[in-house]
């Protein structure tokens, strides 16, 4: 009997042994301790390639902040409170940034709070609130400006993948991923003007986003996040902004000239609702300025005859490729174009179709 003891020890050691195994094995299920980590492989090239993006882009990303005035009535001293937050990106070394029109409309100081997390005073530069888009400018150092890549719009395709950064609802620095859901949307700015071109995106954009840069899947910016449609008003997957194609044409002209300028044809035309009382399809001219473009191309205007009834003049059509059915296509058609281009504008006079080359003249605030 003896002999066999060792043998019944082994066993129930075993036995026990066997016992701890389980035990422990099923201890996380108990609740007794913290779970042990399991190992993960390398992340994939996606992931790599997203982060090394943010890395990149986001150092050219800043969240813009908004005073506004407060008059005490007792002591009619003024100091500031904050408005809201909004985001940007830095445009070139000079300290120019570039934001949206309605992030710091009616404000009476801008800060701009870069990626080291410095803040500056921002003097305004130049508005268009006709496309939503403003330029600021910091004093900044010149290694402290990391300006943003720019790419195009023009080619985007539905389904490419974009990517935003900003500070929604202050949370600065936030990334999220989408595609473009669609081209050639028209929102309305702050002015009641149509911006058309617009892109859609269901990469999430809430209040604060407003902007601030999208991005392709290289890095490079192809819009500025504007705007949402959203019952809430926070981001329901339908996002909007506004095309690069514009921003890289209008900020020059902000940082020049203070405003978005463009080439002028030298006329007046009729409002898009008189235009309808009229029964009038297309931009009815009322008035050409003698010295003007139309007028060296034998535009004629609205007038009267000996009788004193109204003689309507010509109707534009079509400027080169771009269809004339109301006032805001007469100004974005224009905005494509330089002073000194030749373009093609197409008339209907009375019943008959013609064809008038016209050389533009420079705006106003370029003479």
């Amino acid at each position: 009997m003896a002999r066999r003891r060792p043998i019944a020890l082994a066993v129930g050691g075993a036995a026990l042994l066997a016992l701890g195994v389980v035990l422990g094995a099923h201890l996380d299920d108990l609740g007794g301790g913290p779970r042990r980590v399991t190992p993960r492989g390398p992340l994939s090239a996606d992931e790599q390639a997203t982060i090394e993006l943010f890395r990149r882009a986001s150092s050219s990303v800043v969240s813009i902040t908004t005073l506004s005035g407060r008059q005490s009535y007792a002591a009619f001293d003024r100091g500031a409170l904050p408005r809201g937050t909004g985001s940007g990106f830095v445009w070139d070394r000079a300290g120019h940034v570039v934001t949206n029109h309605h992030v710091i409309a009616g404000a009476r100081d801008v800060r701009v709070t870069l990626e080291d997390q410095s803040t500056w005073a921002a003097a305004l530069i130049g508005l268009a609130p006709e496309v939503d888009l403003a330029v600021l400018r910091i004093e900044a150092g010149r290694g402290a400006l990391v300006p943003i890549d720019v790419g195009h719009s023009h080619d985007l395709q539905v389904g490419q993948r974009v990517l935003a950064i900003g500070n929604p609802f202050g949370l600065d620095h936030s990334l999220t991923v989408g595609v473009v859901s669609a081209l050639d949307r028209t929102i309305r700015s702050l002015t009641g003007r149509e911006i058309p071109g617009v892109i859609q995106t269901d990469a999430s954009i809430n209040p604060g986003n407003s902007g601030g840069p999208l991005l392709d899947s290289g890095g490079r910016l192809v819009g500025v996040n504007t705007a949402i449609k959203s019952p809430s008003g926070t981001s329901a997957g339908i996002g909007f902004a506004v095309p690069v194609d514009t921003v890289n044409r209008v900020v020059p002209q902000l940082i020049e000239y203070g405003r978005m300028v463009r080439p002028r044809i030298g006329l007046r035309i009729a409002h898009d609702a008189m235009a309808r009382r009229l029964g009038v399809t297309g931009l009815l001219v009322l008035t050409v300025d003698p010295a003007g473009a139309a007028a060296r191309a034998g535009i004629i205007g609205t007038g009267r005859d000996g009788q004193g009834r109204m003689v309507l003049g010509d109707v534009l059509v079509a400027l080169e490729a771009h269809p004339l059915q109301k006032s805001d296509d007469l100004l974005f058609a224009l905005e494509k174009h330089d002073p000194g281009d030749e373009v093609e504008l197409t008339v209907r006079r009375g019943g008959r179709l013609m064809v008038a080359r016209i050389t533009l003249d420079p705006p106003e605030a370029a003479r």
